[in-house]
């Protein structure tokens, strides 16, 4: 190898969004741990986490019906769907932290509150659609969630999907106000510029070649630069591999056996964009559909309001699609080269178990501008070509392993493969992804540093107050007379404020009740059946995850769920008054948000 041997802490290989999670997480935890980034181009943010290469839908289950399933006997499964918002509530309380903290400063950069819809014809569809609603909104995480089969109701809701629409048959949706469009790439880009200003390494145009074993326990990595042709070779104590589809191949060449076995089955997709102010100004949600037949989770369609470069846009899609590269700016060689002895047969295996998948991704390949037009007309009645165009997304590449149940199976999600020694850790899969990429680096953490953990939890609880709470709670004892359920679950929101970051304290998944009666709850409180809500922020939120804290420890101990907090936008130069107080304006503002807040709270009678 060329050049010098320089030694670092954590070398993170990737400059996307789970890269950049991690690296700020460390970096608040150790601050005096050196750490360096080496990312093949030439920017942050150019493959799965740009803003154009997804869909941007903070992934909460509140549209999306693939985490939902129905069993045998008719009911709902909601176990994947709870879990979901539960990992995206974590990455909300961690950007919150950061914005509290001034280390993201506008999160309207990032963040945008954007309706999430699930929208469905045809009678059993309808019948299904309205169990699961009957079903989430009984869980606190979901109890905002509207149904309405009324085409009228629809109309207000999604004008331009209604317009012209011939209702011939049961129609129907539901829909949560509190939904987000995040834009990815400019966290990711956000993120990265935080961790250059607080002395971290970011070196571009870099391509991590080979790694291998270091001496001491550690990681040597060969690095080329791609515009000079240089090589050097960097030791680190910890790696991550964050390299989106180009993860695998690195896992494969670390030679840790728990990266024996797994292959990858790369699938590429395409989005149709619409900037007509007239058409997207008549959409304001992202709205999910039911896949179709044989099509993998990834491809449920859906129409999306985004906000991209301060523009607001709609995208429709995803059009699946196969290509054998890893990544969007990869090499048609990537699939053939994953292929190694110890994953032949599961690579084998996954093809002939798949056959339907290929089908169904040679026909969306091969698809004209005509058939893709009327698989958007089932959602925009009168769309027309010229004003949409189309664009290629991201690359996504879903793990193959065998399973208990099956060799060559296929896995819609993501995966952390670390060392038994917690020296190297890679993510692999796709969906949902960034929306989880807090709850996913924490498990990093877990896994690889476990010697720290004890030191950390304390930092690791101010940036996310529900961190560690959760599992506790699950194992305490339902109350009397509480179901099996979940209904009785303790749970409690913060708001979300006009910026769409909000700071829930703890998830919705225990049986609260701590075994006190209702008589014996009610000593808490001067007025037994009102709702408490602790409205703060006008002034900044630094005392934010304290206040979680205690409204999270009155839920768990006296079982009532009749308390939540709102976050209130902070006080701007535009809205001050005197002395540095907030002015009219600013009270205005609050007023406008904490009336949304408590809106739905009044009418549920909660």
């Amino acid at each position: 190898m060329d050049g010098m041997n320089k030694k670092t802490d954590v070398i993170l290989i990737g400059a996307g969004i789970m890269s950049a999670t991690l690296g700020v997480l460390l970096k608040e935890l150790a601050p005096g741990w050196t750490i360096t980034v080496f990312e093949r181009r030439s920017a942050a943010g150019e493959e799965s986490s740009n803003e154009w290469n997804n869909a941007g839908t903070g992934h909460a289950s509140l549209c999306e019906l693939n985490y939902t399933t129905e069993k045998p006997d008719g009911t709902i499964d909601i176990g994947k769907a709870i879990k979901v918002n539960e990992e995206f509530q974590v990455s909300r309380q961690f950007w919150s932290y950061l914005v509290s903290r001034q280390l993201v400063r506008n999160p309207r950069d990032f963040i945008a509150r954007v309706p999430h819809m699930s929208f469905v014809q045809g009678e059993r569809d309808v019948a299904f659609l309205r169990k699961r609603h009957e079903t989430m909104k009984e869980n606190p995480l979901f109890a905002d969630m509207a149904f309405s089969d009324d085409p009228g109701r629809l109309a207000e809701w999604i004008p331009l999907m209604m317009k012209e629409r011939q209702v011939d048959g049961p129609i129907a949706a539901t829909r949560v106000e509190s939904g987000t469009d995040v834009n990815f790439g400019a966290l990711t880009r956000l993120l990265f510029d935080h961790l250059t200003r607080h002395g971290v390494e970011l070196h571009f145009n870099r391509q991590v070649e080979d790694l291998e074993r270091a001496p001491d326990g550690g990681w040597r990595l060969k690095v080329k630069d791609l515009s000079s042709g240089a090589v050097e070779t960097r030791e680190a104590r910890f790696v991550f591999i964050g390299a989106g589809g180009g993860s695998l191949h690195l896992l494969q060449k670390s030679g840790i056996p728990e990266g024996k076995g797994i292959g990858g089955f790369p699938v590429s997709g395409l989005f149709m964009v619409c900037r007509n102010p007239e058409l997207v100004a008549q959409h304001h949600a992202k709205v999910y559909g039911k896949a179709k037949v044989g099509a993998p989770p990834m491809s449920v369609p859906h129409l999306d309001t985004r906000y991209i470069g301060g523009e607001k846009s709609l995208l429709f899609g995803p059009f699946a699609g196969f290509s054998p590269k890893f990544l969007k700016f990869g090499s048609m060689l990537d699939l053939l080269k994953s292929v190694k002895t110890h994953n032949l047969t599961t690579m084998v295996a996954a093809g002939i178990n798949n056959m339907s998948l290929t089908g169904y991704l040679v026909g969306q390949v091969m698809l004209s501008k005509e058939q893709r037009l009327a698989e958007l007309r089932e959602f925009v009645p009168t769309a027309r070509l010229e004003d949409w165009e189309l664009i290629v997304a991201g690359q996504r590449v879903q793990i193959i392993k065998d399973t208990p149940q099956a060799r060559g199976t296929l896995q819609f999600g993501t995966e952390v493969i670390s060392a038994a020694d917690g020296s190297i850790a890679a993510l692999l899969g796709a969906s949902p992804g960034a929306s989880t990429a807090v709850s996913i680096m924490l498990e990093v953490i877990r896994r690889c540093f476990k010697d720290r953990l004890a030191e950390w939890e304390p930092k690791i609880r101010e940036m996310i107050p529900s961190y560690g709470l959760s599992p506790a709670q699950k194992s305490r004892p339902a109350a009397p007379g509480a179901g099996g359920d979940g209904r009785n679950a303790g749970a409690y929101r913060c708001g979300p404020g006009r910026d769409g970051v909000t700071v829930p304290a703890k998830s919705a998944s225990f049986r609260g009740g701590g075994g006190l009666s209702r008589a014996e709850r009610s000593g808490f409180f001067i007025m037994p059946d009102a709702h408490l809500a602790w409205a703060y922020g006008m002034l900044g939120a630094p005392m934010m995850p304290s206040i979680c804290r205690a409204v999270d420890r009155c839920i768990h101990e006296t079982g009532d769920r009749r308390v939540s907090v709102c976050r209130l936008s902070a006080m701007t130069e535009r809205t001050a008054g005197a002395r540095s107080h907030p002015g009219k304006k600013a009270h205005k503002q609050a007023a406008k948000e904490l009336a949304a807040f408590l809106r739905p709270l009044l009418a549920n009678g909660r």
